[in-house]
């Protein structure tokens, strides 16, 4: 991992959208080439791989270098392992089944890889983002707590997420690992996380107590705008509708860490509201079980946006331990802490960072099979 920025190995990525096509090029930890774009034309399973092709084309054709792989995201649900989309809902040309993977592979005769946004996000954020970075801020203030777990979610359409595991990518068996958007949702257990935690759950909450019709809502980043005071609109209504975004968002939060123990990274179109949602977020994630008392998390959970925070977390509370009878000692910090934070590569970029990482370690564990 720590390695990767100085790979001169090309792979090519792709952004895949519901409209559009973005190709990059990555190299290391940055962007080489790109982007290249082309309608998606999602509708039609025989035009939309033609640009999918062709995007790859075009890219390859402004190269230095033959690339070693592609590597992208693609919506789900799918076979990633084996590259096949299976029935998407959002993507009517995929109604059926489509090896994309191997149609690719039998185009560029190169290894192709396919994994879900929310998995390659949370793998760009560990290898060059937000897991780094925290490492990076303890050793600079001499603490000898370090992380290696992170869960990263994606705040936007839908409700992503992924998982890192002492640098491994968690897939899962079913190709379905960190599916957070369906985690059960605090506010209406009768549904799923996503239903609190999107684009559509914001305009809903904003529509119910600003008393409008759901067409006449603006849309999240107005809301927003409003909810902080610089547009006009119902700015209680704004308010609530991010504060109920982050109490379900958090509680999500809490469910996945009782079992994963790492830091959070939030990416998507949504997190820039994070100064509307975080407050609620972390009180979710820090709440008490009102029968029992305890925790609903046995770590501490810190906001790094917030300055306070920030410094408790990354001084934490170190103690020395004598050894048994000897004059030896022994530091350890006794503070059971975890973190939330923002992206620090952005959403984009960490997609593909984590695209370019994934393809290199699985060719590199090809090669020494």
């Amino acid at each position: 991992m720590s390695t990767m920025a100085a790979d001169d190995r090309i792979v090519m990525t792709l952004d895949a959208g519901r409209t559009g096509l973005k190709f990059s090029a990555i190299r290391g930890r940055e962007v080489l080439a790109g982007p290249v774009t082309r309608p998606t034309h999602a509708e039609n399973l025989h035009q939309c791989l033609e640009n999918i092709i062709g995007g790859f084309e075009d890219l390859q054709k402004i190269l230095p270098a033959h690339p070693a792989a592609i590597s992208f995201a693609f919506p789900g649900p799918a076979d990633y392992p084996r590259g096949i989309i299976n029935n998407l809902k959002n993507f009517p040309a995929f109604e059926g089944e489509v090896a994309l993977g191997p149609i690719l592979e039998d185009e560029f005769h190169i290894p192709v890889f396919v994994n879900n946004d929310g998995d390659l996000f949370a793998y760009g954020e560990a290898i060059a983002g937000f897991l780094p970075y925290v490492n990076a801020r303890l050793a600079k203030e001499g603490s000898p707590k370090r992380y290696h777990n992170l869960f990263g979610i994606t705040l936007g359409t839908g409700f992503g997420g992924g998982i890192v595991y002492h640098g491994e990518l968690l897939l899962g068996d079913n190709s379905a690992g960190a599916e957070a958007w369906l985690l059960r949702n605090k506010l209406d257990p009768s549904t799923n996380a996503e239903e609190g935690v999107s684009i559509r759950a914001v305009r809903r909450v904003y529509a119910e107590c600003a008393g409008l019709a759901l067409e006449n809502v603006p849309d999240p980043k107005v809301i927003f705008e409003i909810g902080m005071g610089h547009a006009e609109g119902n700015k209680p209504a704004a308010i609530e509708a991010y504060r109920r975004l982050g109490e379900v968002a958090g509680d999500a939060l809490a469910q996945a860490l009782t079992l994963i123990d790492g830091v959070v990274v939030v990416g998507g179109g949504l997190s820039s509201a994070w100064p509307l949602f975080m407050p609620a977020l972390i009180a979710a994630a820090n709440a008490i079980y009102e029968t029992t008392g305890f925790r609903r998390l046995a770590p501490r959970v810190f906001d790094l946006q917030n300055a306070d925070d920030m410094e408790s977390f990354l001084h934490g509370d170190v103690r020395s331990v004598r050894i048994g009878n000897s004059a030896r000692t022994i530091t350890f910090d006794s503070m059971r802490r975890t973190a939330v934070g923002l992206s620090r590569l952005g959403t984009s970029l960490a997609v593909a960072v984590g695209a370019s990482a994934f393809a290199l370690q699985q060719l590199d564990r090809h090669r020494s099979a």
